[in-house]
């Protein structure tokens, strides 16, 4: 007789300190519900819908959605083509501002309105990457906006910060 091993949640070798809510980074929507200047995952990137177009329904019936997008992280152009019946995936954007408090080795540390301060973030490369660095050498007060997306993130744009806080 073999003993039956039965798991419960008191079990030691299960890990659970990931803190994973197990939600999916996108969410399918019909093509024909997307717009212009929304968001959809085109080519697994998650990409900001620039151009949209549908084309008449064909003999075998279908309208087609074209669609171009420029990715929200890297700046790459992606196109892609989906029958207008057709889901696709939209990915969850996040926007969250940061306080710049400093800047080392290419990574800024950056604190939340929460008070959490985090280090994990690079300066991008890019024009904006140098308008942070030039404004944080100016010792300028600014707020950097961070967009995360399927598993990324990336600052996207700064503004000066205001008196008020």
């Amino acid at each position: 007789m073999v003993p039956l091993i039965h798991r419960t949640m008191a079990d030691t070798d299960l890990d659970f300190t990931t803190g994973e809510s197990g939600a999916s980074a996108t969410i399918p929507m019909q093509c024909s519900a997307l717009r212009k200047n929304g968001y959809v995952v085109l080519k697994g990137r998650p990409c900001k819908i620039v151009e949209m177009s549908t084309s008449k329904t064909g003999k075998h019936g279908h309208a087609k959605v074209n669609m171009v997008g420029i990715d929200i992280f890297t700046n790459k152009k992606y196109e892609d083509m989906c029958p207008s019946t057709h889901n696709m995936d939209v990915p969850h954007i996040k926007r969250n501002e940061f306080q710049l408090l400093n800047i080392t080795d290419g990574f800024m540390s950056l604190m939340g309105d929460n008070g959490d301060v985090r280090e994990d973030l690079r300066v991008p490369d890019s024009d904006l990457g140098k308008e942070i660095e030039q404004k944080f050498a100016a010792s300028e007060d600014i707020l950097v906006s961070v967009l995360s997306a399927m598993g990324e993130e990336c600052a996207v744009a700064i503004k000066q910060m205001t008196g008020g806080k």
